[in-house]
């Protein structure tokens, strides 16, 4: 007779075993590099039927809050409610505005929607300090001056950084945040390669979040070794950034895990030359290994799934959701493009307790994979953001749609 506790561990064994967002319990149960075939499995968008949308939980209502955009990509709320939305993608389509819409109808609809910025160069992070707001370019951040309730600026904005534009795949993203004081502005730059393929001296300022003064003056490398770092957020009741980063490609099938992971002053997080501690990269040969870096690498807090693509990051600060959701992250995961099977495609949730996570990843807003037999998805989610009624907007890029999740009465 099996005893009631190894039954238990057994079920939980095998839930773990056959989920394609199994977790890594210790980072010593990574699989070997190339334990799999890396292959090239990119998704093809088909868009939304009429009247299907993503599942959330039971308890929750999903509705369309806005569509018939060009890559909506990531979502910024301003102090008098309005929604800002950067619209940007890789190439040189890329709308490069940002839409503003304000109010909300009996719908769950915006009254108002316009263009509150124009002509930009792949615009994605933004931020209100004071009368000033601010846009991350790709090659830099501009200062603009505001006024509560505009809802265009016409006026010519300022570059107060230069940063090092483009780079692999979608590592064209710059993100913003402030610390509590409004005294300190944190970049998000992305590398410039997949593993430092093309040299170092490539990845000059890159592969980091870097920290400046409002003015632009006084940058200096907050955090290294982060190949993409995308989403930021403070941890509810603390001074600790936490950020999601996008990791390394043709590994195989489950390496290398994306991650979300507090930020540590001056910490380096091994890329290139290593992941979750002390796994050497294969790749990094002869004179450019640096052990002396790799014995420095900290390990992330928790793996979020290989190549997932977790680029959205917002912690849940309202009282709308039921208690469960009340403090943690909400990461939005664009999906893959580097496995054999579709993984990612969702807004995942993760649960945190005094300022740290509580559980591992779990199902929030999916149903974006329509067929995962043809790699075939109906929308990819990104940007994730709290708004001030306490429901989640989630930007859904490649179908030009803005999905609200919100908790039923």
């Amino acid at each position: 007779m099996i005893k009631p506790y190894l039954f238990t561990s057994i079920v939980v064994f095998l839930l773990t075993a056959f989920t394609s967002y199994a977790q890594p319990s210790d980072v010593n149960d990574l699989p070997d590099p190339y334990a799999t075939k890396a292959v090239s499995n990119p998704s093809h968008v088909i868009g939304w039927p009429e009247g299907k949308k993503p599942t959330a939980p039971e308890g929750f209502t999903v509705n369309k809050y806005a569509d018939g955009m060009k890559s909506p990509r990531w979502i910024y709320v301003l102090p008098n409610n309005d929604v800002l939305v950067a619209c940007a993608n890789t190439g040189k389509n890329s709308a490069n505005i940002v839409l503003l819409f304000r109010g909300m109808d009996s719908k769950g609809q915006p009254t108002l929607r316009d263009t509150f910025l124009s002509d930009l160069n792949q615009p994605f992070g933004m931020l209100l300090l004071g009368n000033n707001f601010y846009v991350a370019n790709t090659d830099g951040v501009l200062v603009f001056p505001y006024q509560t309730g505009q809802t265009k600026i016409t006026a010519t904005g300022k570059k107060i950084l230069d940063l090092p534009a483009g780079g692999y795949n979608n590592h064209w993203t710059r993100n913003l945040i402030a610390n509590a004081k409004g005294t300190k502005i944190y970049v998000t730059v992305g590398s410039g390669s997949n593993v430092g393929e093309h040299g170092i001296a490539h990845e000059h300022r890159r592969a980091n979040i870097l920290e400046i003064n409002p003015d632009g003056s006084g940058e200096r490398v907050f955090a290294s070794g982060l190949r993409n770092p995308v989403g930021m957020g403070w941890a509810p009741g603390t001074n600790t950034l936490w950020t999601a980063v996008n990791e390394r490609d043709n590994l195989g099938d489950d390496l290398v895990p994306d991650f979300m992971t507090s930020v540590k002053d001056g910490g380096f997080y091994g890329w290139p030359y290593s992941y979750f501690g002390l796994h050497v990269d294969p790749r990094i040969e002869g004179k450019d290994q640096r052990p002396d870096l790799v014995k420095m690498a900290i390990v992330p807090d928790l793996a979020l799934g290989s190549h997932t693509a977790s680029l959205g990051l917002a912690f849940y600060t309202k009282t709308a959701f039921p208690e469960k959701y009340q403090g943690g992250a909400f990461i939005g995961q664009h999906g893959s493009w580097n496995r054999s099977t579709l993984t990612g495609y969702r807004v995942a949730f993760v649960p945190f307790q005094n300022g740290k996570p509580a559980g591992e990843p779990e199902d929030f807003l999916t149903g974006f994979i329509a067929d995962a037999s043809k790699s075939e998805v109906y929308g990819r989610p990104v940007g994730v953001t709290v708004l001030p009624d306490g429901s989640l907007l989630v930007a859904d890029d490649n179908s030009g749609v803005l999905w609200r999740v919100s908790a039923k009465k």
